[in-house]
């Protein structure tokens, strides 16, 4: 219990708030508005590629990116923050928090630039270098979630670190927007200065050569807000709980901390030796798993199976966007003309039904429970979805309206729900020891499944075909049924110190928790109704 706890924890657990958390939220908070950025602008510029690079004359068609190379642009970006996830996620546990945070930002610049950059003229080269670029960019995007997760639940007090956690992670909604935003500012000014006729009108003159400057702008300006951020993050100190029960260094912890908090605060150097000593089981030892392999189970499946429905919604919303009637048909519009009203109807999505989702969650966290609100997000995106795949054809022909609702509403769910939780949750159930590896783990897990909806999912919305984006919808209903079903392997952690969620101050054993999972998350259900 508290009273077990380090002097420098309680410090930290029943800190008010104050300044520094606000400074942390934003200095973790912007490397996921450009994590979110980086990630989703490529929906944007996906179609104008294809105009500029694949033109076929004799399929009567604008051009378009064949399959294959439509889901790897997309997709190889996932797989880069797959492994840049593990790896980093790993390297925080073994040489702290602070010392790899800033490479996750430099990576980011360098890779966004050369993103757009691109070298070539020929679509192999582009596509080539754009890939190459793209995966290495996912390897820093994979390399924020753990560590920035990790570094907020251990600077925030107990009160308030699922909302702390949460806002960090809502920047993603943030970023989202931007992405939509800023494709749509600038393709409306190339629009401006490159006017052009439709491709039903003339198929050559429709596809303006300036658009190849314009998607390498979009995919460029990713790199700014991460450079303005890398400062900032430099000056973060490491966080008392790594200092303390991972580096030993009891002494350099109370000093830290009493700086950010502005207190005094015991050293108590024998009782951090002690606390050590309990707590050095591994992540591959047979104690982590009696522990909280249940838990590892439960962040790791819920994870995937959100992704599948998640990313795949993201990915694959500009191919629906016709069917709902945000866009005119191909061979109403210019090349520029069609990248500026997918942008717009993702920047509308995304505020509408997006964004708010996230805020949601940041308000109602500490107020609902995490378990609560990953329950109901999954149930409500399964039942919106399944509607949509059931009533396709009279949604798409007779009520677009209720269409677009209905697919704002999968987003809000997601957003209010699992999206959110399944980042805070990992954050707050492992030991300090393996809480970014857990962490990494967990998120790399989604992001496999976030490569099921790029690399399977999204081949069955690219031609528009009805019967397949019912089937799309209908799987996706399902997967959110089934991390519906998983969530109940995880435990409540609002209110709880860190320590006392893990079993680390010896006042509550991991084991216990684990055994009595399922009764802790019925009760917290089923009084939160």
């Amino acid at each position: 219990m508290a009273t077990n706890n380090l002097a420098v924890l309680n410090a930290l657990d029943t800190a008010r708030t104050q300044w520094y958390h606000f400074q942390a939220i934003v200095i973790a908070g912007m490397g996921f508005f450009t994590d979110a950025y980086d990630l989703f602008c490529i929906s944007t510029v996906t179609k104008l590629i294809g105009r500029l690079y694949f033109y076929d004359p004799s399929t009567g068609k604008p051009g378009k990116l064949p399959h294959g190379t439509n889901n790897l642009i997309t997709g190889v970006a996932l797989i880069g923050t797959l492994c840049g996830q593990l790896v980093f996620g790993w390297l925080g546990d073994k040489l702290g928090r602070k010392k790899v945070y800033g490479i996750t930002l430099l990576i980011m610049v360098i890779c966004a630039i050369g993103s757009g950059i691109s070298f070539g003229s020929s679509p192999k080269t582009v596509v080539g270098t754009l890939c190459f670029f793209r995966f290495l960019l996912g390897f820093g995007i994979g390399g924020d979630y753990p560590l920035s997760a990790t570094i907020m639940s251990e600077y925030a007090n107990k009160k308030t670190r699922g909302m702390f956690i949460a806002a960090v992670f809502a920047m993603q909604g943030v970023g989202i927007i931007f992405a939509g935003l800023v494709s749509m500012v600038l393709s409306k000014i190339f629009l401006h200065y490159s006017p052009a006729p439709s491709f039903g009108d003339d198929q050559i003159l429709s596809t303006q050569p300036e658009g190849d400057y314009l998607w390498r702008i979009v995919l460029m300006l990713g790199a700014l807000p991460a450079a303005v951020t890398f400062y900032w993050r430099m000056k973060m100190p490491e966080t008392g709980r790594y200092t303390a029960l991972i580096g030993g260094n009891a002494k350099q912890a109370a000093a830290d901390m009493g700086s950010v908090l502005e207190i005094e605060i015991n050293e108590e150097e024998e009782k951090v030796i002690k606390f050590r000593a309990a707590n050095q089981y591994t992540f591959l030892s047979k104690e982590f798993y009696r522990r909280h392999g249940y838990h590892l189970l439960g962040t790791m499946s819920t994870w995937f199976l959100l992704d599948i429905a998640f990313y795949s919604q993201n990915l694959t919303q500009k191919d629906i966007f016709p069917a709902m009637g945000l866009i005119h048909k191909v061979d109403q519009m210019n090349a520029i003309r069609e990248m500026f009203e997918t942008s717009r109807a993702m920047f509308i999505v995304a505020l509408l039904g997006t964004f708010p989702g996230y805020w949601f969650t940041v308000f109602f966290i500490e107020k609902m429970g995490r378990f609560t609100i990953q329950l109901v997000g999954f149930f409500m995106m399964s039942i919106f979805m399944f509607a949509i795949s059931l009533t396709y054809d009279y949604l798409k022909n007779d009520n677009t309206t209720l269409f677009a609702l209905l697919y704002g509403l999968t987003f809000f769910f997601a957003n209010f729900g699992p999206n959110s939780t399944t980042f805070v949750l990992p954050a707050e159930l492992f030991p300090t020891r393996v809480r970014s590896t857990c962490h990494a783990m967990s998120a790399a897990s989604g992001k496999a499944g976030a490569m099921i909806g790029a690399f399977w999912i999204q081949t069955y919305t690219l031609d528009g075909n009805n019967d397949k984006i019912r089937k799309a919808m209908m799987i996706m209903a399902f997967t959110s049924m089934l991390g519906f079903c998983c969530t109940f392997w995880l435990s409540e952690t609002k209110g709880k110190s860190l320590e006392e969620i893990s079993g680390e101050d010896g006042g509550l054993d991991g084991k216990y928790l684990a055994t009595k999972r399922l009764n802790n998350s019925s009760t917290t259900f089923a009084q939160s109704q």
